[in-house]
Formats: C-alpha cells, sequence, structure tokens
C-alpha cells in the first residue's frame, strides 16, 4: 500500500485578501472584504478554487486485503492518538455511550465525554493491532491427540480428541471481546466526529 494525501487546500477569497493589506484595522478589513466580494475579484477566487485539487494518490495491493481488518487498524490507531493529542474541539457524545458516573450534561463534560471515547477508540485498535491479546485469557494450552485409535477405523471421518484439554478464562475473554466491539461500535457512531 502506498498512500499521499497531500494538505487540505486553503481557501482564498475577498476576507481574505483584504486581510494581507498592511496596517489597517480588523474591522476595517473586514469592511474592505465584504467591499471586494461584491466585485469581479469573488467570481476570480471562485474559478481559481474550483481548479485547485487536493493531491490524492492511493495505490492499494492485493495483500492489502489479505486481512483488511488489521491493515485498516494499524492506519486507524496512529491517526486516532494523534487526534487525541491535538485535538481543538469536541464531538457531542451520547450519554448512552458513556458510563453511569459520566452522564451528565454541561460545557464541561462535553470534552470528558469525547476524551473518554477517544480513548476507548484507541484501546479497541490496540487490541485489534495486537494478535496475542487472547493469550492472556488462556488457563491452559490444549494439545491433540493425533494417534489412530482402533474405533476409528474405517470412519471417513474421525472425531477430534484431546491429549490435554484447551481451558479458557471464558468469562475474561467475553467482556474483553465486548469492549472492543463496543469501541467499533463507537468509532461508527462518532466517525464524522473524528476531526481536528
Amino acid at each position: 500500500m502506498k498512500v499521499y494525501l497531500g494538505p487540505y487546500k486553503t481557501w482564498w477569497g475577498p476576507y481574505q485578501i483584504a486581510e494581507l493589506v498592511p496596517f489597517i484595522s480588523e474591522d476595517t478589513a473586514y469592511k474592505l472584504g465584504e467591499w471586494l466580494d461584491k466585485t469581479w475579484l469573488h467570481n476570480i477566487c471562485e474559478w481559481i478554487d474550483n481548479k485547485r485539487k487536493r493531491k490524492i494518490k492511493i495505490h492499494i495491493d492485493k495483500y492489502d486485503t489479505w486481512s483488511m481488518d488489521n491493515t485498516l487498524s494499524l492506519i486507524i490507531l496512529p491517526m486516532l492518538k494523534q487526534l487525541q493529542a491535538t485535538k481543538q474541539g469536541s464531538q457531542l457524545v451520547d450519554n448512552e455511550d458513556v458510563p453511569p458516573h459520566m452522564r451528565y450534561d454541561g460545557e464541561n463534560w462535553i470534552h470528558y465525554k469525547w476524551e473518554w471515547v477517544l480513548k476507548e477508540l484507541i484501546w479497541t485498535f490496540e487490541q485489534l493491532v495486537d494478535d496475542s491479546w487472547e493469550d492472556q485469557y488462556t488457563i491452559q494450552e490444549g494439545e491433540l491427540d493425533f494417534d489412530e485409535h482402533p474405533e476409528d477405523e474405517g470412519k471417513e471421518f474421525t472425531p477430534v480428541r484431546w491429549k490435554k484439554e484447551y481451558i479458557i478464562n471464558y468469562e475474561g475473554f467475553k467482556a474483553h471481546q465486548e469492549r472492543i466491539n463496543n469501541g467499533l461500535r463507537l468509532f461508527g457512531k462518532y466517525y464524522q466526529g473524528l476531526w481536528d
């Protein structure tokens, strides 16, 4: 996979041009921009903006989709971490999506709730890029029995037998997987809130 995403294009219009004029106040620059916006300059700015495109080049190899969930997780995780570090605003989060002790309304709670959601998303994608998270719930590794048994002779299919039973902390595993599933649900629900 090779991805090149150029920076977003910046809009230049009459107001932005007026702000470049030196030695005038902000109020005067605004009035000048308002006047320029009603002239031919507005049309030229629109025409130029329509010609400018963000540079985007994406090449996907066949192996990138072999385990596409893992490939995307490897990209999403560092982006979420950067967003958390540089965010300048907060997405509104529904009370039902946060723990009960965070179900309050108010300006500060908007930020706390969004920070909690971002932490859950980061945790989720850390689990998804870690191929060994399930190992922590293994109590005893199983060992298959590949020995031949006389009772299986002539059978088209032989039953799976264990020499040593595989034992797992199923409740812990299930709770971990449910938290991952909830993180993916939050990712989908608040996908359009992933902006800086």
